[in-house]
């Protein structure tokens, strides 16, 4: 059976309205998108800021009188919004697919460094013997796709190659989905704190650890005010250069002597200052390493 799709640009603030309105009008899903590749900064905590122009899809399984619903769209709007104009709202129709399918066919898994594997819940693990660690794609980013993800995979799964990670603690800073305190688990860490300001990134990671068998003992989550443990022999930030500049004391203040720190969320024009930041912090810092223009950053704390 083909879907109807509509399409509208619409400025964040008005969003909402627009979603409301579609599902009055009975859609069957919505879904909200960034315009432009915007990127969205830390927001506050309990917060879903959207991207300066937004992109609304709503699916309709009922092809018929889409002249008329839309006609009760805008006359709606008029009422919701009388100030402004109803956005201009486009539709197609699309050919009958299996979406579920080829949604979970876009995501495969992935090798990082010599042994850890990201595996999709619905797939084999193609080493059953290496580490595989289960991880499906959800609210809260990090799904290991994104190169800065993929950086910090490989060097937790270097460090644990070189011995340098077995029976150590380490603290996660923005653990988004968990996957970092995760695989560090897995490949040898006894313990992992993890900090977030989302509730929805401390839930996902929760949700990701029962996934992968990991204990609760082993790992604890909370918000960055209720950490109350450290330093740490191993910390990993991957946020973003504004936030890891702001709290480079913080940050720092958390690697224990002789420990070890990996940055990344950092683009690679903006290196230099984050380097300088954790520089002026006390940290031995190491080149950047590039990714599709996102770079890790490397530090220790002399003994």
């Amino acid at each position: 059976m083909p879907w109807l799709q509509l399409k509208a640009r619409i400025a964040p603030e008005q969003a909402e309205t627009l979603e409301e309105l579609l599902l009055a009008e009975g859609a069957s899903a919505i879904t909200l998108q960034d315009a432009h590749d915007d990127p969205v900064f830390e927001p506050e905590r309990g917060t879903t800021p959207l991207w300066n122009e937004t992109v609304l899809t709503g699916l309709y399984d009922d092809l018929e009188g889409i002249e008329a619903m839309l006609e009760r769209v805008r006359q709606a709007w008029s009422l919701e919004v009388p100030d402004e104009p109803c956005p201009e709202i486009e539709f197609e129709l699309l050919a009958d697919r299996d979406w579920e399918r080829e949604w979970m066919d876009g995501f495969t898994p992935l090798k990082m460094g010599q042994r850890l594997w990201i595996v999709p819940s619905w797939h084999e693990a193609p080493e059953p013997e290496a580490v595989n660690l289960l991880l499906d794609p959800g609210l809260a980013f990090g799904t290991g796709t994104h190169p800065t993800t993929a950086l910090c995979l490989e060097w937790l799964d270097g460090l644990a190659v070189a011995g340098e990670l077995e029976a150590k603690a380490i603290l996660d800073v923005g653990c988004g989905s968990g996957i970092l305190a995760i695989a560090a688990l897995r490949l040898g860490a006894n313990r992992a704190v993890g900090t977030d300001i989302d509730p929805q990134a401390l839930q996902a990671s929760r949700d990701n650890a029962e996934r992968n068998a990991i204990a609760e003992a082993r790992l604890t989550l909370c918000y960055p005010e209720q950490l109350a443990e450290g330093p740490f022999p191993v910390v990993v930030a991957n946020i973003l250069a504004g936030p890891l500049v702001e709290l480079s004391p913080t940050i720092a203040g958390q690697v224990a002597p002789g420990g070890r720190l990996v940055l990344s969320g950092i683009l690679a024009q903006q290196a230099d200052e984050v380097l300088d930041a954790y520089a002026a912090q006390g940290l031995a810092m190491e080149p950047p390493v590039e990714r599709e223009g996102w770079v890790r950053l490397e530090g220790r704390r002399p003994t």
